[in-house]
Formats: C-alpha cells, structure tokens, sequence
C-alpha cells in the first residue's frame, strides 16, 4: 500500500476536487440558476435580451475553454503513482528522493506521442514522449524522456527545423502525425545527424503495443551529484515490468482507424482493472574521469552509451495506480520542464538539454496563460514554496506582508536564503573557458556508426519491418532527389539496407558501401530480446456462435484470467448465443462484446472453441473467417479446439500444420514444417495452436497460453494471407 507520503499529492489537490453534486446549479459566481435551457427573451418568439447575465456568462467561457496545444507532443494521456528506490544512492547523489527504500515519492507520468495534434490516433509511427513528474520534498524532479534514448538532432537550434519539417505541410496541412511525407525527408537526407534517431523511428519501437510495454530514456547524458560535490554522467532508462513489445504497422494503421484512442484506453482501464503499470528505473554511470572514454561524446544527444559497455543499474521501481479525474486540469495543463531538478542531480553541456532548459519553461507562458501554471494543482509541487513572485495572470496565492524583495529588513529578512546543507540547490562546480564560437566539436561528427549498431543488432524480422518501413515511407515521397539523398545516407549505414530499400522505391541500388560496416552489435537494442513469458493484460479474442462448447469457452475463461489474461467472447450480436447440447448443459454463453464492434487488431489473440454448430457458422461468417487470418498476418497466437479447428483448416493458413481430425500424425499445411507440439495431441506451428480429438483441452490452453506469452510469432509465410 502507499505510504503516507506517496498519498500526500492526493491529498494536496483534494480541495481544489470538485464533484459537483452538492446543491443546486448556479453561475461561476455562486448564484442559483432556475433555468439553462431557455435564453431570456422579450415574449416568447422576441429578442434575446443583452441583460441574460447567465447566458452571456455560459456562452462567453465555452467560447474562451480551448488554450493552445502543445507544439509537440499535443496528444497524450497521464496517470498518477508512485516510486521507491531499492536502496540509499547517497553514492552518487544527494537527491533526497534517491536515499530511502522505505519512502515513497509520488508521481505523475504523461505519455504522448510527439508530431500529431491533440486529436490524432494513437497507434501512429511516431517517437513517444515519456515524462515523469516526481513530487519530492526538496521540490518536484521533472525526468522528460521519450521512448527512444536518442533525437533528431545535436543542437537545440534545429528543433524549428526539424518540427516545421516532420508536421503537416503549410501548404495544405497535411499529413497528419505521419513522417511520411516530402519535407521531412528532404529535411533528413540533408541532416546526416538524424540517420540513428531515423533508424528507430523506422524500427517497431516507433509502434509500442501499449505505454505499459514501451521502455522510456532520458536521452541525455545528465550528472548526478553527491553530498561530497562528487560528479557523475548519469543516462536515465525506464525499463518496464511486461517488457517492451510493439505491434506491426498493417496492425497500427488499422487501429487507427478502429480505435484511435487505443493506447490511451488501454492505459486507463488497466489502471481501472487493477492491473497497474510497472517500471524499473535504471541507471547507466560514468565516472568523470571516464568522460572520454568512448568513441562518440557523451554530450551528444544522438547518441547512447551501449548496455553491453554500461551495464544499467536497477534504482528503483514506479506504479502507476491511480487515473486523472479529469483529463483537461490534470493530463492536458501538467508542465514538464527539464530544468526541473532537485539537489543532486545537474545538467551537462549537452546543447540539445541547454537549449531545452529555456524552451519547456518557454513555451507554458503561452500555453497555459503566464507565470503562475506552477500554481495549477497538478504542476503544484508538495514541497512548500516561499518566493517573492508575486502577480501575473492567474495568481491564485493571497501572499500577506509588505515585502517580495530580497534583501529585505521589514520582515527580518525572510524568506532567508539557504546553504548547501540546508538544502539549497548548488551548480555542480566545473571550470569552463573557451572562445565564442557558432562550431560544434569534432567528436559530433560520426552521424552513422550507431545507426550501423542499431541495424546489425536487429533480428531477422526486424530488419524486414525496418526496410518495409523505410519503402512505405520513402514511397510516399514525390521528389525523386529526396530519396535517392536518403539511399546514399542508408549506404553509409548498411549497403544490404540501402540496396533493399531501394529495389523496393524505384531507385537505383548503390553499387558499392559508402562506409564498411564495423560489424558491431548489441543485443540489448532488439525487441527481440525484450522479456517474455507473461500473459498478464493480454487480450484474448474467443469468437462463438449458437451451439458453441461451453465446456471449452468456461475452461478458456477460466485458464487465461487465472494468467492474468483478459478472455472475451465474440459473436454476430451481443447478449447470448445458445451453447451445444452435452454434458456442459444447455446453459447459454454471455457475449462480451459484437465481433463488428472490435476487430482483431484490437486483440492480442484469437481462439476458436469447439462445437459443430458454432464453427460451421463461424466458417460462414467473412467476418469471423477475417478475424483468424489477420491474426495469423500480424503474428498473433491462435489456438482451436475440438471442432474449432476445422475452421482453421478451412482457411488454409500457410506453411502450418494441424492436429489431425482423428489419431495419426499432425497434417502439414503447404510447405508446413517444425517440431512436434508440446503435448499427446497438441500441435504448436509457429503460435497456431490445435488439438487433435482426445487431446485434454488444458493441454491444449496451456500451449496457447504459453503462445500468447511470447507476443508474436516472426517467421510465417504472411504473404500470401489475404487480410
């Protein structure tokens, strides 16, 4: 249970709760209205008259609730938690919230994504905004990172570049949240420094199944600072308990479509659920002797320290367990700020952090109307505040006293100032000469050895969605110069993926590499490698119609919930289908949700049970028929049991073998191949999960479950499936 300290944000904003269900309704200025249905008019059918003091109130604040979207990251959902650290980092810093395994330190976390505006989907190609506001008692820490550990660009001076260039085109606005379009290419093919962050964007890690299974960077190198002054580079990873999983981009794009509030319901209502997202935060240190230590700089934002060079080390966990109660006070007004920091943790010269630390305070003075946003409460720190800001727009303190000035002698010099040790922040003490100079340092110049790393470390698949990816984007280009630009800049990371994304865009294949590749990898950056083996919040789709098995659709509900799994039964209607007579009974089957309501993509998997009735009506449904062969496109786990399987065999899923109709060995679909199954009668093929007649059905779940657990399934002939 959260400690009192973690519930203190909570109880800090309660009095600013306002459930409106006490008294009558009345005007902002507390007066009871007798009506707000009808303007006041002279006679029934006369004038409206300019004295409806109540009307021109109602209609003048709808008019002024909309304030300015984020320039980026406009689209976004939050919730509140908390965070412990595993053990005292008085090590490595002084951070008050960083000492104590026995507090906890509220939180709260804005997900979003970064190019579209606040309207757009979800399920975008796009990087993720991960932010995290820690209420400490030294001040709130804001850690704002994304789900990348690196950027765009070296220099805050090119984020209006690049921004101009990744949103929609002045002229026609258009498109939207997509880089899929001419001027940010043309913008990239000229900004070698992008490749590495380009090669991310075109990975899966640009399509995270849910903000529950996406691991968040701080992307800077920043310094931790201990009570002894001592420094230390510090790289901030959020690494999640679920592990990072994404979804394929035929699958993204359909949800866009179907749900364009995907990530953000899947958020609210696992929080809702109970099932509250996890993370661990991480550490990379680099003592400052070891400042030059690498083959790139460490002030360079785009690029990372490898895991394999610096292992992370675990600090800390965060929940989050606890949903905004409105979406606009809270998600929409929260302000992160980079400069945001408490005592023991410090910035570097990173120019892309430098330039952050102006514009995230900036750019609130317009957005949420002047000074005084950190008075909102969800921006409010726990901590107490004693300055001498005074006024400006929305200034919600009543500050007594004649003095906001220091130094002063009429209030006996408060609010005094204080040390080091007694709390004050401290610059962590460098020396810095040089002369000024518009250049940047020559240990920025390498833009693709990482890009290099980042590719030869994908799987097989992975590499096929990068090259799908960079086709697809490359292909909605209409300058023939800007993709060529980009295929030299690929050839000087890799000349197989240049040579691939080329065939695939109508330009010519490079003849030769630009640059060798070095050969380097790193397994930590691969989904691949990501951990598994959990069902925990997955989706299961189980699709029946009248005279389905009960006995099959209670024993999946039963197994995959009991994993933590979320099963529901889809059918043509809602309500009820009629079960099949048997010993199950004639007791009918409750329908959760109408198949034409949720489609696939929605779902993690597909089951089909038993029952002759119900699958030869599932078999005639182009609907249902749709449901298992999508499932199968994007890699899902799908399973059949009893007669479900006839359904599966009917469709004629390539390359993957089935549980025989009677007892004899598995059938081989066309060109089927693999090992046995994992149990007498069960056969497994790549996640497609059939028992034979006979087979214990738990047997069968089992396998599923265990199908479902590792996410998606790579290497099924998908091209030939029509879905």
């Amino acid at each position: 249970m959260p400690n009192d300290e973690a519930s203190a944000k909570r109880e800090q904003v309660e009095p600013s709760r306002d459930h409106g269900d006490d008294g009558p309704l009345t005007t902002a200025s507390g007066t009871p209205v007798d009506d707000t249905d009808n303007s006041l008019r002279a006679g029934e059918r006369g004038p409206t008259l300019l004295e409806d003091f109540h009307f021109r109130e109602k209609v003048t604040h709808f008019d002024h609730e909309r304030i300015p979207e984020r320039v980026v990251h406009a689209r976004g959902a939050g919730a509140y938690g908390r965070f412990r650290p595993y053990e005292s980092l008085a090590e490595h810093t002084k951070a008050d919230f960083l000492q104590d395994p026995e507090r906890e330190t509220p939180v709260f976390v804005r997900f979003s994504t970064v190019a579209g505006s606040r309207g757009s989907a979800d399920t975008v190609r796009d990087v993720r905004g991960f932010a995290t506001k820690f209420y400490t008692r030294e001040g709130n820490y804001d850690l704002v990172g994304n789900n990348f550990p690196v950027f765009f660009i070296q220099d805050a001076v090119k984020f209006p570049d690049f921004v101009h260039a990744v949103k929609p085109e002045p002229h026609h606005e258009m498109p939207q949240a997509a880089s899929a379009h001419d001027t940010f290419w043309d913008f990239c093919s000229l900004q070698p420094e992008s490749m590495h962050m380009v090669m991310w964007l075109m990975s899966d890690r640009a399509i995270p199944r849910s903000y529950r299974m996406m691991q968040g960077f701080g992307v800077h190198t920043f310094r931790l600072v201990n009570a002894a002054g001592r420094g230390t580079f510090v790289k901030f990873h959020w690494r999640p308990t679920l592990g990072a999983h994404s979804l394929v981009w035929d699958e993204a794009q359909a949800i866009a479509g179907k749900d364009p509030d995907f990530n953000r319901r899947d958020l609210w209502e696992s929080i809702e659920q109970g099932d509250f997202p996890e993370y661990e935060l991480c550490l990379q240190l680099v003592p400052e002797q070891d400042e030059f230590a690498f083959d790139f700089d460490l002030l360079d934002a785009t690029k990372l320290i490898p895991e394999e060079t610096v292992p992370l080390l675990p600090v800390g966990r965060m929940i989050l367990d606890r949903n905004p109660d409105n979406f606009f006070a809270e998600t929409e007004q929260v302000a992160f700020h980079t400069a945001h920091v408490v005592p023991g943790i410090d910035f570097t010269n990173d120019p892309l952090l430098q330039g952050r630390n102006f514009s995230y305070l900036d750019t609130q003075l317009i957005r949420l109307g002047g000074p005084n946003f950190q008075q909102i409460p969800v921006n409010r720190p726990v901590a107490t505040v004693t300055t001498t800001q005074r006024d400006g727009y929305g200034q919600q303190r009543v500050d007594v006293g004649r003095t906001s000035y220091t130094p002063n002698s009429l209030a006996g010099g408060r609010p005094a100032l204080a040390s080091p040790g007694e709390g004050a922040y401290a610059h962590h003490q460098e020396r810095v000469d040089g002369a000024k100079i518009r250049k940047r340092s020559d240990s920025f110049a390498d833009h693709h050895s990482q890009a290099t790393l980042f590719w030869n470390s994908m799987a097989v698949w992975e590499k096929d969605h990068i090259v799908a990816a960079y086709r697809f984007e490359l292909g909605k280009v209409t300058f023939a110069e800007v993709r060529e630009r980009t295929v030299d800049q690929l050839n000087h990371i890799d000349h197989t993926l240049a040579t691939r994304v080329a065939e695939g865009i109508g330009v010519p294949p490079p003849k030769e590499p630009a640059l060798a590749n070095h050969g380097r990898t790193s397994p930590a950056l691969s989904l691949a490698n990501s951990p598994t083996g959990s069902i925990a919040t997955r989706r299961v789709a189980i699709l029946a119609a009248d005279g389905v098995d009960a006995a099959h659709v209670e024993a999946l509900r039963d197994a995959l919930a009991g994993g933590g799994a979320i099963p529901e039964v889809l059918a043509a209607r809602d309500g009820e289908v009629r079960s099949a007579e048997g010993p199950s009974g004639t007791e009918p089957v409750t329908v959760d949700r109408a198949m034409s309501t949720m489609a696939s993509v929605l779902y993690d998997a597909v089951c089909v049970p038993g029952g002759v009735e119900s699958v030869r009506a599932l078999g005639d449904d182009g609907l249902a028929r749709h449901y298992v062969a999508e499932a199968f496109k994007h890699g899902k786990a799908i399973a059949a049991l009893g007669e479900g399987v006839q359904l599966l065999r009917a469709l004629a899923l390539p390359g993957v073998r089935l549980a025989p109709e009677g007892a004899g060995e598995a059938e081989d679909g066309e060109g089927g191949s693999g090992e046995g199954g994992p149990g007498e009668g069960v056969v497994d093929e790549r996640g497609v999960v059939t028992g034979a007649e006979g087979a214990e059905v738990s047997t069968v779940i089992t396998a599923f479950a265990d199908a479902i657990a590792c996410h998606r399934h790579w290497g099924r002939d998908t091209d030939r499936t029509a879905a």
